[in-house]
């Protein structure tokens, strides 16, 4: 298993949007997941900590739905902004997404202390939406499966 995305789409958000509690580098509470390429699925690898605890030894599920989650909205910014022709590491600020809907599927209890790897494919269903499918494991236990419908965040979204 990779140790780190090192080239993440969220390091090229822009400043105003990088609050997520579950994917924003500006929130010193939040989980910080990283989302980058590997080939052409894309990639989040996250190790869960002691508070995301649901029963001694296993995560939590809203710590699996948030990782599906941020994952599949880092996922089509990552679509869109390589479609645009960048990537990551050339700086260029990246779009923003938003969840239009969520779907998450348990198929195995998740163990406390394994590194998680989501693992999404990227499917344009419209010029501002994208729809992401992602799997979860944990080693090589497959644990859950989701699928993410983001939509382009609007310009006017905030103000």
């Amino acid at each position: 298993m990779a140790k780190q995305v090192e080239n993440a789409i969220q390091d090229v958000y822009p400043d105003d949007f990088s609050w997520c509690y579950g994917c924003g580098r500006l929130n010193k509470e939040g989980h910080h997941f990283r989302t980058g390429w590997d080939g052409d699925q894309t990639v989040t690898i996250y190790t869960p900590r002691p508070e995301h605890t649901a029963v001694p030894g296993f995560v939590y599920g809203g710590l699996t739905a948030s990782l599906i989650d941020c994952h599949g909205t880092g996922s089509a910014a990552l679509a869109l902004h390589r479609k645009n022709g960048h990537e990551p590491d050339d700086d260029a600020e990246a779009p923003r997404f938003v969840t239009a809907s969520l779907e998450v599927k348990f198929l195995k209890p998740t163990p406390q202390d394994v590194p998680l790897k989501a693992i999404g494919e990227v499917e344009e269903i419209h010029p501002k939406k994208f729809k992401v499918h992602t799997e979860v494991y944990a080693g090589d236990v497959l644990c859950s499966k989701g699928e993410v419908v983001a939509a382009l965040m609007p310009e006017s979204f905030g103000k």
